[in-house]
């Protein structure tokens, strides 16, 4: 008899061994399936927002293989500008500044050289919107990226396309 029982067991054992191991792979599966759509699903966020696409990864590297003119071109040149202190419009009586300390890049070397020649102009163009500022439009962390929309956009518009990468904005203070 004790024989029986132990051939009874043992396929009740055995059972229980394949439903396990199908519940384990059943986890370890799913955690697969997760941590791929996990990778996949950041690899796509992080060249949305650190500022790369498939469109401009294949112009990046289509002008890489143009030369040794295309890596000339591709090295910036900062330029940096004379702090401005403006006035703030505003509804009251009481004066109200903005300092402000940016830097112009420069789409080459051989064009900082004009962005320096021009920069009255560009000056010229930004002040009117500077002035034009109210204290409210400089509330909140979208307000400086705004400004510098507006600063690159009228700068673009003083010099040129194609002369100015980007503005990068130092020091912006309110008093």
């Amino acid at each position: 008899m004790s024989s029986e029982e132990i051939i009874d067991v043992a396929p009740v054992d055995a059972d229980k061994t394949t439903s396990s191991s199908r519940k384990r792979l059943i986890v370890i599966g799913a955690a697969v399936a997760v941590l791929l759509v996990g990778g996949v699903g950041g690899y796509f966020a992080y060249r949305q927002f650190a500022g790369g696409s498939s469109a401009s990864s294949s112009s990046e590297s289509a002008s890489s293989e143009s030369g040794s003119e295309a890596s000339k071109a591709g090295v910036s040149s900062y330029v940096e500008v004379p702090p401005l202190v403006v006035n703030l419009r505003g509804s009251d009586a009481s004066a109200r500044f903005l300092k402000l300390r940016f830097i112009i890049v420069a789409a080459d070397e051989g064009k900082a050289a004009k962005v320096k020649e021009k920069l009255p102009v560009v000056l010229d163009a930004l002040q009117p919107f500077l002035r034009e500022l109210r204290p409210d439009d400089l509330d909140g962390s979208a307000a400086v990226f705004r400004i510098k929309e507006e600063m690159m956009r009228r700068t673009t518009q003083a010099l040129g396309p194609g002369m100015v990468s980007d503005v990068l904005i130092q020091d912006l203070i309110q008093q």
